[in-house]
């Protein structure tokens, strides 16, 4: 009879409640046990000092890793904009200054692309997912989500730019207008997720019993 698998140990270094519950949803089948900062008991800012997706996601994996023992998985995604030469990009989440939600940085880019015509409206989602070992060893996983920017925010569901960014193949509507298994099919950060997913399973299946 084989020995059951026992689930590994992952800290979500990420203080974002909203990705937090987006990555539990997409590593749902992973063999995981992800953990929040604060059920790990650390208390951590990184500063964001990358210039690219994927060294702000393995600088905070690498961070939350050392600081709590444990193997960390990190986030770093955004928006890019074709006609405003890939901008926000690395600088979505921080886009327009500090002090903006997301609804207000989304009304930010939908004036600062309201002169755009529909031809020109090209944009993708990018997400990397960092995962780090708490000595610096570190893998990460890309994911890119081509689509278009729509001409007002809409629909409830997603976050961040989620109701201005309509997927490719998602019918004209945009992530906030998708069902959660509509969009975790075709997002950035469900392609992402599951390239990590799949190594989280061989390391879960590698662990001593």
């Amino acid at each position: 009879m084989l020995a059951a698998v026992e689930p590994l140990r992952l800290l979500a270094a990420t203080s974002n409640a909203h990705k937090r519950a987006e990555l539990r949803r997409l590593l749902s089948g992973a063999l995981i046990d992800l953990a929040s900062p604060s059920e790990a008991g650390v208390v951590l800012h990184v500063e964001e000092t990358g210039t690219t997706y994927a060294e702000n996601a393995l600088l905070k994996a690498r961070a939350y890793a050392k600081a709590s023992g444990i193997l960390a998985l990190a986030d770093d995604s955004g928006i890019e904009v074709d006609a405003l030469g890939g901008k926000p990009g690395v600088r979505s989440a921080r886009y327009g200054g500090p002090g903006l939600d997301d609804a207000a940085r989304t009304r930010l880019l939908l004036s600062e692309t309201a002169a755009i015509p529909d031809r020109r409206r090209g944009a993708r989602y990018v997400a990397v997912l960092a995962l780090a070992w708490p000595d610096g060893t570190a893998e990460a996983f890309t994911g890119t989500c081509e689509g278009a920017l729509a001409r007002e925010p809409r629909g409830a569901n997603g976050f961040g730019y989620d109701p201005l960014f309509a997927p490719a193949g998602g019918g004209g509507r945009t992530m906030a207008e998708l069902t959660a298994a509509e969009k975790d099919a075709v997002s950035h950060r469900g392609i992402a997720a599951r390239k990590a997913a799949a190594r989280l399973r061989e390391l879960a299946s590698e662990a001593p019993a």
